[in-house]
């Protein structure tokens, strides 16, 4: 049999029953996320364990990304007794407001062991590049780093 022991867990998840904290269409929940850019491309990282990768759906209206995904409560029918249910279960959501020096055509998506990963090249108007100088002189144009 399982015994819960640690009476914190039980009021924070007795509260978020009693205040309607789990995850609905009207009331999503938050997934954890991780973001960061390495050299030109943008990466983010969303938890959502145990989750169908049918269920995740990635949207892109002007520079906002929105992520839903969601987790599906358990059946209580049957001889099913439930001892403990930590998990969150129902809609999570997240959105991202991208720069506009990410290219969102070209976002990559990839799902692997309940982390969705986005990768969003940087546009290619926001990259570095060099600019022609004329220095009025008989040389020519030089080069410099903008």
């Amino acid at each position: 049999m399982l015994m819960r022991t640690d009476p914190f867990r039980d009021l924070d998840r007795l509260s978020q029953q009693l205040l309607g904290l789990t995850g609905t269409t009207t009331r999503p929940s938050v997934m954890a996320m991780d973001a960061w850019r390495d050299g030109e491309q943008f990466y983010a990282e969303f938890d959502v364990p145990g989750v169908d990768p049918d269920t995740i759906d990635l949207e892109v209206e002007r520079n906002v990304l929105t992520i839903k995904a969601e987790r599906p409560s358990m059946d209580e029918g049957g001889s099913r007794e439930l001892l403990a249910a930590e998990r969150p279960r129902g809609v999570f959501t997240r959105q991202l407001i991208l720069g506009d020096n990410l290219d969102t055509e070209h976002i990559d998506a990839q799902y692997d062991g309940g982390v969705l990963r986005l990768r969003v090249p940087v546009a290619e108007q926001a990259k570095s590049r060099k600019v022609l100088i004329n220095t009025g002189e008989a040389k020519g144009p030089q080069a410099i780093n903008a």
